[in-house]
């Protein structure tokens, strides 16, 4: 009888181990210390040769100009882990009040992995949840979010496709507003970084992940919060935006960093230990900005195009139009800065091509040529030539008023000279 309790009671022992040591958590780590990571920084602050990173999937993303100035399988789909709250968070403050108090379910306050330590029947603002969401990862302020706007778990959810959607996305689905492992939720280190780039657009969001230390109020208690981006306020210039770790995703991190007229998104999936996502991002981050240069392209661009015109408006010949009076103007670049390898800065070739002979009527806005800039022998910039003014075809008694005026100035010329 006793043997059987023992085994009994080893059975249900080994049932708990094993549902535990498989249960995912999501950001639940210790800091790493100040000196650790002041140890890598000094290293990578030179770094010159294009690093070979530990992480599965990676990508630095220029925001102004949406050129990918670093990849590793940035089209690879994979779990996000955290990473997936950056999407969270932007749905919220797009769909609710802040400063509306949310009551806290009990199926929030009991999801696991890194948590904000709700209660049921708490009671907190939306703003500070969504600082336990963002600083400390909680996914139970998580779950209470998406049950706040969402409705429901599968209703937040929705949003979240729906705008993965507008932002034309084809590679990312959500189902968690949390990011614990699912195989129908996931990413691409690309996408991701649209959605972040979409999300720092927001200055509610650019406020949350840019704080280092923040006190929420859970009820009428205050509780003191870090945030769990090892990078924010060691490294120059970084000012967001969020961790990520699951035992299916590992170690993940997306960095948001400006210097100077450089701005730019980091991102690492599947690192295999938070030392090497660490490791990994601030040599990326260093190896950007030692190496490319942000050069005002749009200043040139607009210098090359109106010599062009000075030089070219003349030639150009409207055939069957009432004029031949010509308004060129330029696709709009939507950035100022393109950030160049330094080595390839004296490559920059700037070509344009316009029909000058055409036929009316032309109307308004039609394209007739493009100019293009390549770098490198590689054409990373296209804009359309497009006329500013429309012109009609001559009609009839367009063709007769010109022959009746041809014919009196020869009659002036011959009876006045």
């Amino acid at each position: 009888m006793n043997f059987i309790k023992i085994y009994k009671f080893i059975f249900c022992l080994f049932i708990l181990i094993f549902t535990f040591s498989n249960f995912v958590f999501a950001d639940d780590e210790d800091f790493e210390s100040l000196d650790d990571i002041s140890s890598v920084i000094n290293a990578s602050s030179n770094i010159v040769t294009e690093p070979t990173i530990n992480s599965r999937a990676a990508i630095v993303y220029d925001r102004n100009s949406g050129q990918i100035l670093f990849e590793k399988n940035e089209n690879e789909k994979r779990k996000m882990a955290s990473t997936t709250k950056i999407m969270t968070a932007i749905i919220v403050i797009e769909n609710s009040n802040l400063d509306d108090i949310v009551t806290i379910s009990s199926k929030a306050a009991g999801t696991g992995g890194s948590r904000l330590g709700l209660h049921t029947n708490d009671k907190i603002s939306v703003r500070n949840l969504l600082y336990g969401l963002m600083l400390c990862s909680g996914n139970d302020a998580a779950v209470a979010l998406a049950e706040y706007v969402g409705g429901t778990i599968d209703g937040f959810a929705d949003l979240m496709n729906k705008k993965c959607s507008d932002l034309n996305l084809t590679s990312t689905h959500f189902v968690t507003p949390h990011g614990l492992d699912n195989e129908e939720h996931y990413t691409t280190a690309y996408e991701l970084a649209i959605i972040t780039n979409y999300a720092l657009q927001n200055d509610v969001f650019r406020k949350l992940v840019g704080t280092k230390n923040y006190t929420v109020t859970i009820n009428s208690s205050s509780k003191s919060l870090s945030n769990t981006n090892e990078l924010l306020g060691n490294l120059n210039g970084v000012y967001g935006v969020k961790t990520g770790f699951t035992n299916g995703a590992n170690r993940c991190l997306v960095t948001a960093v400006k210097r100077n007229n450089l701005d730019i998104i980091c991102i690492v999936l599947g690192a295999d230990t938070k030392k090497d996502r660490t490791k990994d991002s601030i040599e990326l981050i260093e190896y950007v900005f030692n190496n490319f240069e942000p050069v005002n392209i749009k200043q040139k661009i607009t210098e090359e195009f109106d010599n062009w015109k000075l030089c070219n408006l003349s030639s150009f010949r409207i055939e069957k139009g009432i004029s031949n009076n010509i308004e060129l103007v330029l696709e709009d670049l939507s950035y100022d800065f393109l950030p160049i390898n330094k080595n390839y800065i004296d490559s920059i070739s700037i070509y344009i091509y316009c029909d000058n002979t055409l036929e009316a009527p032309i109307t308004y806005n039609s394209v007739i040529g493009y100019l293009t800039v390549s770098i490198n022998n590689q054409t990373v910039i296209h804009l359309d030539i497009k006329i500013a003014n429309s012109i009609d075809k001559k009609t009839y008694f367009d063709f007769y008023n010109e022959i009746f005026s041809t014919y009196i100035y020869h009659l002036e010329s011959i009876f006045f000279n």
